[in-house]
This record gives C-alpha cells, structure tokens and sequence, in this order.
C-alpha cells in the first residue's frame, strides 16, 4: 500500500490555537491513491461483520459512500445539527476544540443490526463515541470503527469498546 502520509496536510492552529488538523483530502484528490484506500477499508473483516455502515459528518462520507459501495453495504448518516429530517436520535459530544451534537434518523436504524462506523479521523475519540452511544441505547451492536487517520497521542481509542482500524497513525 502507497504511503498514505505524504497525502495529509496538517495545519497547524486550526481550527483553534493549539490544534494541529490533519487535512484527508488529498487523498481523494488522486483517484489512484483513493481507490486503493477504499479497497483495502471496504475488505475488513469489521465491514465484512457489519449489516451496514454508519458515517459520520462530513468527511466520514466520503469515505463510508466509497466503501458502502465497494462492499455493498447500506449506509446510514450521523448528521450534525439541524441537517436531517424525519424523527432523530441524537446525542451531544465533546472533541477537542468544542461541542456538537448528532443526529440519526430513527427510521434508518429499523432494518439492521450491526454497524461499522467509519469516519475521517479518530482524535478524542468523542464523535465516534457519541455514534457509539447512539446506536447502543438503540440496541444496535457496532462490530468496529474504520477511521483513516488516528491521532494516537490523543487516545481516543481509549473511549472505544470495540475493534479499530485505522489506515494512517500520527
């Protein structure tokens, strides 16, 4: 597998003073490099376990729509605030330079059960977490988390009851 790492920019003090933010997107910027990312996430046996995928916004969507399509797995959206409609769920968190909330629609947790979670990056741990959360008080099982970048030194796996795969460590 290509070295993902020279895809990632990194900016430092953003969004705020102290945070250094990981840039994916280049990665989707060259559709080689996407797609060999996108083959080896959608072959893990996490994705293979899981009914269906849940991603989170909004660069988890990117990611989880190349591999719900790539592993023909249905995919289910954990939207910020004010983003979808319908009766939610939803759940406030906590990361690293503030707070949000999100929401899933209750209808689109009806027909499965299992669950990988897929998102950009996995920092605190607090908005994988918070998806986590939702989908057990909902009596939902996730079978593990796919994320592409993991801040190692931030511990978020540390929150996490579960399996994760991450393709790039920092």
């Amino acid at each position: 597998m290509t070295n993902l790492k020279e895809f990632i920019d990194t900016y430092k003090d953003y969004p705020k003073k102290g945070i250094e933010f990981k840039d994916v997107l280049g990665i989707i910027q060259e559709p080689r490099i996407f797609k060999e990312l996108i083959l080896k996430m959608s072959s893990s046996q996490i994705i293979k376990n899981a009914e269906a995928i849940i991603s989170i916004d909004a660069r988890g969507f990117i990611f989880g729509s190349a591999i719900s399509l790539e592993a023909s797995k249905p995919m289910i959206v954990a939207r910020k605030p004010g983003k979808l409609p319908g009766e939610l769920v939803e759940k406030n968190y906590s990361l690293e330079y503030g707070e949000n909330r999100l929401s899933i629609q209750k209808k689109a947790l009806q027909k499965y059960r299992s669950y990988a979670i897929v998102d950009d990056l996995l920092a605190t741990g607090g908005t994988v977490n918070c998806v986590s959360k939702i989908l057990e008080s909902n009596n939902k099982e996730v079978v593990g988390v796919l994320v592409v970048v993991e801040l190692i030194k931030l511990e978020g796996k540390l929150k996490l009851n579960c399996p994760i795969e991450s393709s790039i460590t920092f």
